[in-house]
Order: structure tokens, then C-alpha cells, then sequence
């Protein structure tokens, strides 16, 4: 069935980037956009009209999340608590298992998806916490995953998570990396097993993904061993790197180098390889002067940095800079890592971060993060049919509406968008020529009851943190409010 979209605004494709359609409209038959522009020659089976509204790409989120968000509790923890968010050396020798059922982690991933739906995600990546595990994702973890993602119609890329070691606190306050290495190697096999069961289920819509953990818990031959696990399945591989002085300070002591000139000397960095964050580079306040070029390397290698600068900011960090990323010819996608999974939120304060660090607009514009949410994505993950609406790509897409009194006098749609605009303005969402939203609504599930059993949850999840605490604190020591609660 041939299906007709119009409205005021068609964020489109012309001449390799994306450009703006006035008044036009987009069609689409089963999985693949048709048309897109005026005055459709041929007959369609129905329309829909808009209105005052934007059609744009769907955003591709490179570093989603996929469970229910811990960052509430380390958002503005004292730094004299910051150490005891993490695993005890203790807790780590008590082998504990999983903390959550796999009832528990089977919802999660249904209540993070349905939140990517509603904010405008059409293809996502996901990671989750090992905070609360008992060491990585499990393989049944990431089964229910694919078939919550299935059911919902997201476009996902997923594999179980694995690592090497784990980061603790010393009985002295002293932090180190505690070693599994069988239990690595096990966690990809268990990955390597998922890449082959479930890639391209559900329609194509799952895609299968390696996901060591941390530059700083993966061995050398693991990472080594992940990357040719990656070019014999043709799979992406992400692996957080270069985002936190603990781990460049390992990197430094271990090997003598930068994450990202140690990770190119492995012969890790590739085309199908995406870093989160990447923030700790050369040329960053932060980081001690030395002789290589990380981001020459990002480029020559073809490596993306996945940029999420919402979470970044939170704790403090920015990346030096998008424009200068983006200058040095480093492939730029774009992460939200947190709630909400707002891609409007993270390219405006990506924006304004990278602006304030410059001095400058030039490359750090609207458009610029806004391509990085949609082309820079297609382009990590070597998807030329995914990120622009266009003859041939495939139709995933999503309609903004631009009636609301916040959005004030409009003018460019996408500062229009950029400046007022938030995920709940994503009024409905198309995946794979299948509407999976309509006026904020996704079918057969639940909100209200998902809310409650997502609250339930995070109380679980919180739990966990004083069986892990070095120094056994308790919850109203560990957990300080904003302001005294008064019963």
C-alpha cells in the first residue's frame, strides 16, 4: 500500500546532505520511501496530512539507553560518595550474581524502548548499566531485548555486553581494575553466538553488534579478538573509550599512550568501530601534552566518536570540540546515554557546549549536530538507506508538530526545532513503513502500569548500592537529597 505524508515542512535529501522541502510531502510502500518533494505524479492508497509540521529522519541514537536510569543517584553525588557508587573490591570477591530477575531485565528493555519511540528514536544502540549485574549482560537478557524491540517495530543493533575486569574501590579509597579474563572470553562467545541467532530478526529490524564494555576492562588480546569477531560477522563493535581521567590514567600507566593512539596501534580502530564519548584527546584541558594526533587517527582509521553531550556535561565534561572533531574529518554520531532520551536536548547543549569551547559558531551550528543525529549515525554504521528521507532509503521517519504556543514565532525549521522543540513534540513515528506511534500513542502498551513497574525498578536498582558500598553507608547517607525531606 502506497502511503502519502504531507505537510508544511520535509526535512529531505539533495546533493548529499539534507535539505528542506516547503510544503511537500513523502511517500512510502512497505519498507521504502518512493518520493519525496511536490506533487507525487502517481496514485497513492492514502494520505495523511500533517499540517503544520516537520517530517523529518528519525534520529539515530548510537549510544541509547536501555534500561532504567541510575544516573538520578551519581548526578550530583558529593564527591566524598563518588567512590562508593562503585563495586567494592569485597563485593567483587563475594561472586555475586545477577541483582535483578530476568523478569525484572526482560521489562527494562521494553520500558527504555518505548521511551526512544516516543522521543523521536528510529534506530537505536543500546547499553545498559553492569553496575547491578553480576558481570555483563546476559545472553537471555538481550534475547528479550530483540523481542521487546520486535514487538515495539525499533530498529536496534544489539549484542550482549561483555569485559574483562571490573573497576573498584580499595578498603583505602584507592580504585583499581579486578580481573575475570575467562569470563571475557566467555562474553564473547555468548556475543558472538547472539550475532549469529538474531541478525535479521524481526523483518530486519534486529541487527546483531559486539559490546565490550571499557577500553580499561578488556585485555589487549579481547579487544584484538572482538575486532576479527567483527570483520568475519560484518558487524559494528562500540567500545567506551577516552571518557574518564581513571581510565586514561590506566591507559597511560599500562602502555605508555592515549587510549585512542594505544587502541589504533592494536589495530582495533576500523570503520565498523564506534567510541562513545572520545572526549579525553590530545588538545583536551584535561589531557597531558604528547606528540600524537588522536583525532588524525580517528580519521585515518574511519572510527566514529558517538557524541553524548547531555551525560557528558552532567558530570562536568565537554568535548574539545564538535567543529574541531568535525574539522579533522573524525566521523561524528550522536548518543543520548541517559533520560530522557531527548535528541532535541543534546543537540542544543551540544551546540551551545561546543560554541562557548570555540568561541564560534562555525561548525558547531544546529545543522551540524543535527546531521551528526542522522547521517553521522548512517554513516558509523556503514547504512547509506537509514538517516535521510529520500528515494530508496528506507522509511523510517517521524513527524513534528509545530502548532504548539512553546514553539513561539517560527522561522528555519530546524533552529525552529533546535531551540524550542523536546522529544514529546514527536507526535508520531514510522519504522520500517510501519507507523508505531500515532499521536503519542504506541500501541498495546500500557504507559501507566509501565511507569509503576518501572518505578519499582529503580527502588531495586538503588538497593544494590549499599551491598556495594566500601564504606557500608547508609541509604540516608548514601542517597542525600536536594533539600531536607519533611515527612
Amino acid at each position: 500500500m502506497k502511503t502519502k505524508i504531507q505537510a508544511k515542512y520535509v526535512i529531505g535529501y539533495a546533493n548529499n546532505d539534507h535539505a528542506v522541502y516547503k510544503n511537500a510531502e513523502v511517500v512510502y510502500e512497505a519498507d521504502q520511501i518512493l518520493f519525496v518533494g511536490k506533487n507525487y505524479p502517481g496514485e497513492v492508497d492514502q494520505v495523511m496530512d500533517a499540517g503544520n509540521a516537520v517530517i523529518s529522519p528519525g534520529f539515530i541514537d548510537l549510544n541509547a539507553l536501555g534500561d532504567i536510569d541510575h544516573d538520578l543517584i551519581h548526578l550530583e553525588v558529593p564527591a566524598h560518595l563518588e567512590k562508593s557508587l562503585i563495586w567494592s573490591r569485597e563485593y567483587f570477591h563475594q561472586n555475586p550474581g545477577d541483582w535483578m530477575t530476568p523478569e525484572q531485565e526482560a521489562f527494562k528493555s521494553l520500558y527504555a524502548y518505548s521511551q526512544l519511540i516516543q522521543h523521536g528514536i528510529t534506530t537505536a544502540m543500546p547499553i545498559t548499566s553492569v553496575l547491578y549485574k553480576g558481570w555483563a549482560e546476559t545472553y537471555e537478557e538481550l534475547a528479550a531485548a530483540a523481542e521487546n524491540a520486535g514487538r515495539l517495530g525499533l530498529r536496534i543493533y544489539l549484542g550482549p555486553s561483555y569485559q574483562s575486569g571490573m573497576r573498584v574501590v580499595n578498603q583505602d579509597g584507592s580504585m583499581a581494575v579486578c580481573w575475570k579474563n575467562q569470563a571475557g572470553l566467555e562474553g564473547l562467545r555468548r556475543a558472538v553466538d547472539f550475532v549469529q541467532n538474531f541478525d535479521g530478526a524481526y523483518d530486519g529490524l534486529v541487527r546483531g553488534m559486539l559490546a565490550p564494555e571499557r577500553v580499561e576492562t578488556i585485555t589487549p588480546d579481547l579487544l584484538v579478538e572482538s575486532r576479527r569477531w567483527s570483520d568475519e560477522l560484518g558487524c559494528p563493535i562500540r567500545l567506551h573509550a577516552a571518557q574518564g581521567s581513571f581510565e586514561v590514567a590506566e591507559i597511560r600507566q599500562r602502555h605508555q599512550k592515549t587510549p585512542i593512539r594505544y587502541l589504533f596501534d592494536l589495530g582495533f580502530l576500523g570503520q565498523r568501530v564506534s567510541i562513545p564519548h572520545g572526549v579525553f584527546v590530545n588538545g583536551h584541558h584535561g589531557m597531558e601534552p604528547a606528540g600524537e594526533d588522536d583525532l588524525a587517527l580517528l580519521h585515518e582509521s574511519g572510527a566514529a566518536i558517538i557524541h553524548c553531550p547531555v551525560i557528558m556535561a552532567r558530570h562536568g565534561h565537554a568535548l574539545e570540540s564538535f567543529g574541531r572533531y568535525s574539522g579533522a574529518g573524525v566521523t561524528l554520531a550522536m548518543g543520548t546515554d541517559t533520560f530522557p532520551p531527548d535528541m532535541f536536548q543534546n543537540i542544543r547543549i551540544g551546540s551551545y557546549i561546543a560554541r562557548v569551547v570555540d568561541n564560534s559558531i562555525s561548525g558547531n551550528t544546529f545543522a551540524d549536530l543535527f546531521r551528526a543525529a542522522t547521517l553521522g549515525g548512517a554513516g558509523a554504521l556503514g547504512r547509506s538507506d537509514l538517516g535521510r528521507l529520500t528515494p530508496g532509503a528506507k522509511a523510517d521517519m517521524i513527524l513534528i508538530d509545530l502548532d504548539g504556543f512553546h514553539f513561539g514565532i517560527q522561522d528555519d525549521p530546524i533552529r525552529t526545532l533546535m531551540i524550542s522543540a523536546c522529544g514529546r513534540d514527536v507526535k508520531t513515528s514510522i519504522i520500517n513503513g510501519r507507523t508505531v506511534m500515532r499521536d503519542r500513542i504506541i500501541e498495546g502498551v500500557s504507559i501507566g502500569s509501565m511507569q509503576h513497574t518501572g518505578q519499582a525498578y529503580y527502588e531495586r536498582m538503588r538497593e544494590g548500592y549499599l551491598q556495594r558500598d566500601y564504606l557500608h553507608h547508609q541509604p540516608v547517607d548514601l542517597f542525600p537529597s536536594s533539600f531536607p525531606i519533611i515527612e
